[in-house]
């Protein structure tokens, strides 16, 4: 006689009690009475997990603290151990925010993780002694990067595409910041923060023009007009 199990159609594994909703990915279950491949304990995953990331956070810190102690000593005119505490932070919350956090949806982890990507080049390139190329590229790059993969996640995510508008208009907001850093001589470089921008609208108005009703009633009801 068989165990009475739920199964999982998009994980493709089965659940030893009746659980309606699967652990790994939220989608409803079913009931399975035949199955003879129990889930796995997660539980003892996530530990394991959680146990390495605190781990690493010790060891970068004991290793951070003996590279400012080398970098202070050996003093050549560049604070490079700011870098490398940085790089070292980035990788925590890397771990922490993205991979350990079930609460955050994915598109807010893309968001956090390239505004901190970009913000820590930004950081690499003021303590080498700034020459402008992380704003003048860099920024307008992730901006771009991100609108590529709204218009990726929208073909994979068809039923639900019109979820990504606001998305999409805050990206338009994003996207002027480098063209505003312009008048105080921030961004020298005008073309491709030209472009981050001009890739940002076109997504937008794309997503209008083809999605059509269900756009507009999508942009209805975030914005609670009738």
């Amino acid at each position: 006689m068989g165990y009475i199990m739920s199964r999982c159609r998009q994980c493709g594994i089965n659940i030893l009690d009746k659980t309606e909703i699967c652990p790994l990915c939220k989608c409803v279950t079913e009931q399975d009475e035949n199955g003879e491949n129990m889930y796995p304990d997660i539980r003892f995953r996530s530990r394991n997990l959680h146990l390495a990331v605190r781990i690493f956070l010790f060891i970068a810190i004991i290793v951070e603290v003996l590279l400012v102690y080398l970098n202070q000593k050996f003093f050549h005119g560049v604070w490079w151990s700011f870098i490398t505490g940085a790089g070292f932070a980035y990788i925590y919350f890397v771990a922490r925010f993205v991979i350990l956090n079930d609460n955050a949806g994915y598109r807010s982890k893309l968001l956090t993780l390239t505004f901190f990507g970009v913000a820590y080049v930004i950081l690499i390139d003021y303590v080498i002694g700034y020459h402008g190329w992380s704003v003048n590229f860099v920024l307008p790059g992730g901006l771009l990067f991100v609108d590529t993969a709204i218009v990726l996640l929208m073909f994979i995510n068809r039923r639900n595409w019109q979820s990504y508008i606001m998305l999409e208009i805050f990206m338009i907001i994003l996207s002027a910041i480098p063209l505003l850093l312009m008048k105080f001589d921030i961004v020298t470089e005008t073309l491709i923060s030209g472009i981050a921008f001009s890739v940002s609208i076109f997504v937008f108005l794309g997503t209008l023009i083809i999605g059509d009703r269900r756009a507009r009633v999508e942009l209805k009801r975030r914005f609670h007009v009738r």
